[in-house]
């Protein structure tokens, strides 16, 4: 006979573990994750960083949201996120500054003069930069490890190496079928599967969205100078790259997004000499060595913000993805909205109008 549920969550990853945990204790939830572990894919290789800007303005207000529960837990570390620019591009670095402190971020614009003392070996054509001074790295492994505690707590089952092959909707919800032979009844079907947003959705006959996976790779890499602590996150105003110090190296990105199908991602050799080759027109250091390398998949709707809402084809199937590379940072305020839109209740903080999976019909 299938297992009954209230709501079945498709992915254990940051979405569905948080959101299985604001669930927990007021529905009867099942947590269903295909590989042996939760957090295997895009959770387990996110460069960890929470700031404000991060994302664009439609998802600030996630974000600025999540900060409270974030600090409260302990799990923020001070970085600070410095966006720099190149001669010429001064108006562009003021608008965007200008753009996110009308939203309440903090932001301060730094001369040339304050951008050498923050990153030693700044090549000359950048002259300036906008600091967030809020911004810090986050513990992403103790915050999902923190949402599964809460589940387990609550006695949720959580399911894994237990791909949904089949879903079909009744009347009364849902017949879920798992790779692993077992059939489960639900209520309500939570789609939070990430890069297989969309394929989940073809398996219970609901349109997909067009969620797209793109690939985005990091390099840890040893120069010379050494990258130090005191440094803060660097990005580049024009999305070429970004790069943080991390115990004595540098973890480094080339910002790039290449549309893959979903996955178990692997960097690709061109991406990381493009990494190199970019941070070598940012500073003059020496790069030592490639130390490692990895790739994860960041998976965003067309409009590029996360959608959360009921199908409107099928109100007894919910989406939860589209969270792009900024889920991590956005899980608290994120997974506190997804609950009260599931479970009746009016959202207290956030309008979840700009995310509804409505606006795509």
């Amino acid at each position: 006979m299938p297992q009954p549920c209230d709501i079945a969550v498709i992915g254990a990853g940051m979405a569905g573990a948080s959101l299985a945990a604001e669930l927990s204790g007021r529905a009867s939830v099942v947590l269903i994750e295909a590989e042996d572990r939760p957090g295997y894919h895009a959770t387990g290789r996110s460069a960890a960083f929470w700031t404000e800007s991060y994302g664009g303005p439609g998802v600030q207000p996630l974000t600025t949201a999540s900060g409270p529960a974030l600090r409260e837990l302990g799990l923020l570390a001070p970085r600070g996120a410095l966006t720099i620019a190149r001669a010429g591009q001064e108006a562009d670095l003021t608008a965007f500054a200008a753009r996110y402190a009308a939203l309440g971020v903090r932001v301060e614009h730094l001369d040339r003069a304050a951008l050498e003392s923050r990153i030693p070996g700044l090549r000359a054509e950048w002259t300036t930069g906008a600091l967030e001074p809020d911004c810090c790295d986050i513990d992403v492994s103790g915050l999902h490890q923190h949402y599964l505690a809460r589940v387990r707590r609550a006695g949720t089952e959580l399911l894994c190496a237990a791909r949904l092959v089949s879903a079909e909707s009744r009347s009364t919800g849902w017949s879920l079928q798992l790779a692993d032979g077992r059939q489960l009844s639900a209520r309500v079907l939570v789609n939070a599967a990430g890069a297989w947003a969309d394929s989940v959705a073809r398996l219970a006959g609901v349109t997909p969205l067009g969620i797209t996976p793109y690939r985005r790779t990091i390099a840890q890499v040893r120069t010379a100078p050494a990258a130090g602590p005191e440094m803060p996150l660097v990005l580049d105003l024009a999305e070429q790259f970004y790069f943080k110090s991390d115990a004595g190296r540098l973890w480094l990105s080339p910002h790039d997004e290449t549309a893959s199908p979903p996955c178990d991602a692997a960097p690709e050799e061109v991406d990381v000499a493009t990494a190199l080759a970019r941070l070598e027109g940012v500073v003059d250091w020496r790069i030592e060595r490639v130390e490692h390398r990895w790739a994860g998949l960041r998976s965003f709707a067309p409009d590029r913000l996360p959608v959360y809402g009921f199908a409107r084809q099928n109100p007894d199937f919910f989406w939860f993805a589209g969270q792009g590379g900024f889920g991590i940072q956005t899980a608290p305020a994120a997974a506190r909205l997804g609950a009260a839109l599931l479970l009746g209740d009016t959202p207290d903080e956030i309008d979840p109008v700009a995310y509804s999976p409505a606006r795509f019909l």
